[in-house]
């Protein structure tokens, strides 16, 4: 039946991977959508941001039309919950896709691209038991010839699960069938450098241990850890253990395990896992999975990000936005850098903090004036840090920048999510997008965001808003 799509996400939705969400959407009801030229547009009613976007450019009998809306999880979180369905979600709905996307090769983290991903899946499935999964990869740069045994092992777990692998170059992956063979699979696997604690499996008959260090930066936030140990957890309930699942080695101390809301605590309590000598809260709290966001910076940056691809001849080079998957810098011939963690590596680990590389939470580039954008976001609360965070560019910019567009000038701006206010009077300030929708530009906006305002306006103007209530 024909209905409207809607995609939450707190990413910023790329044109490659709505197109693979919406072919699946519409192949798994044996239909092949026409796809043509991907636009998101801002929706605007009487002159302000309606905080939706609507994506043009398919053509299928079964979508009416794609809306797209910032959220957030209070927790754990896949990147994109797509419903189908006339009316905006709400908490009450059931999604027909919970996909967890990423850019990450085996080749660049062995650890990123599966291990680090896999909790979230076990998270969703206590809200979404029936919901489809989809482990949805967007790779830019090639894979490795032959996957390592940790992005199989992982890809492995998934399959258990039930989660389906779009988007690599190999996406079928042989489901263990038992508890043992998965056992024997990660026994078989070459082991960390001296000095690494091992993830090891051992079966005692009615209790299995784990062992994998999760203390890190003074808590429990061992991010690859954390996944690993919890779709190992996961798969074996699925295979159907029902015996004790402790993790040791992990490295914690009794306060580090008494904060209700951490992820991983919460999926421990969900599988019945326990952390060895160290007493996990009786109960946790009961949370919703997931909330429109209201007052994140990024409602900011993906705005312009998108408003400035969809009608402008600009576009991104790089970005970061908050709580977002960090992008590849893009060169002139279309080459994807990872952007080094460090300043000064050496200096970093030895404790200068201040030598880690910052980089803006986005890069634009106006071909025509040949300019290059450096964009910081920030709550309209936090203006004046934002402002600060402008003078730490300079790395970023002789490193990536300067070397591969020599010939651009460089401007750095900040741009604003939130309060009330309708004008803007730093002029290191270009944008607000504040709480009601208003969109304000700065004394001192480059050329590229007042002509992006100026068309999206033109593009709106007489025309009626798809919730079909208010005129433009």
């Amino acid at each position: 039946m024909r209905s409207n799509l809607w995609i939450l996400t707190e990413e910023y939705p790329k044109n490659d991977v709505l197109i693979m969400i919406v072919q699946t959407f519409c192949l798994d009801r044996g239909n092949s959508p026409f796809v043509g030229y991907i636009k998101v547009i801002p929706i605007i009613g009487n002159n302000n941001f309606l905080f939706t976007y609507q994506v043009l450019g398919f053509d299928t009998p079964l979508i009416d039309r794609i809306f797209i809306k910032i959220a957030t999880g209070y927790s754990s979180f896949v990147d994109f919950l797509v419903f189908q369905q006339e009316h905006e979600p709400t908490q009450q709905d059931t999604p027909i896709y919970a996909i967890e996307e990423t850019k990450t090769t085996d080749k660049e983290s062995r650890n990123t691209g599966v291990s680090q991903r896999s909790a979230k899946f076990a998270y969703v499935h206590s809200y979404y038991p029936k919901t489809p999964k989809i482990m949805l990869y967007s790779l830019r740069n090639e894979e490795n010839e032959k996957l390592s045994d940790t992005n199989v092992f992982g890809s492995r777990l998934l399959a258990t699960q039930g989660v389906r692998i779009l988007g690599k170059r190999r996406n079928e992956f042989d489901p263990f069938t038992s508890v043992e063979e998965l056992i024997d699979f990660k026994t078989r696997m070459r082991k960390p450098p001296v000095g690494n604690v091992p993830i090891d499996i051992v079966n005692h008959g009615d209790k299995i241990q784990i062992s994998g260090r999760l203390f890190k930066s003074n808590g429990l936030s061992h991010d690859p850890n954390i996944g690993t140990l919890s779709s190992i957890a996961y798969t074996l309930r699925v295979l159907g253990y029902q015996g004790q699942i402790e993790i040791t080695l992990h490295g914690l101390l009794q306060n580090h395990v008494e904060k209700k809301k951490n992820k991983f605590i919460r999926i421990a309590k969900l599988l019945d896992i326990t952390i060895e000598g160290l007493s996990l809260p009786n109960e946790i709290a009961e949370i919703p999975y997931w909330r429109y966001d209201t007052n994140g910076e990024k409602l900011a940056t993906i705005f312009i990000h998108l408003v400035v691809e969809n009608f402008t001849d600009g576009y991104s080079i790089f970005d970061n936005h908050a709580g977002s998957e960090k992008s590849y810098f893009v060169t002139p011939d279309k080459q994807y850098l990872a952007l080094e963690k460090y300043e000064d590596k050496g200096a970093y680990k030895a404790g200068d903090t201040a030598k880690r590389l910052h980089i803006p939470d986005l890069i634009l580039i106006d071909p025509t004036k040949k300019e290059i954008i450096n964009i910081e976001g920030k709550k309209y609360e936090n203006m004046l840090n934002g402002i600060n965070e402008l003078g730490n560019y300079d790395p970023i910019e002789s490193r990536y920048v300067r070397p591969n567009y020599p010939d651009h000038t460089v401007i750095r701006t900040v741009v604003l999510y939130g309060s009330s206010q309708t004008q803007l009077d730093r002029v290191e300030v270009s944008f607000l997008l504040n709480e009601h929708g208003n969109l304000i530009l700065g004394v001192q906006s480059p050329t590229l965001f007042i002509n992006a305002l100026k068309n999206l306006y033109s593009h709106w103007h007489g025309i009626v808003s798809p919730f079909g209530s208010i005129r433009i």
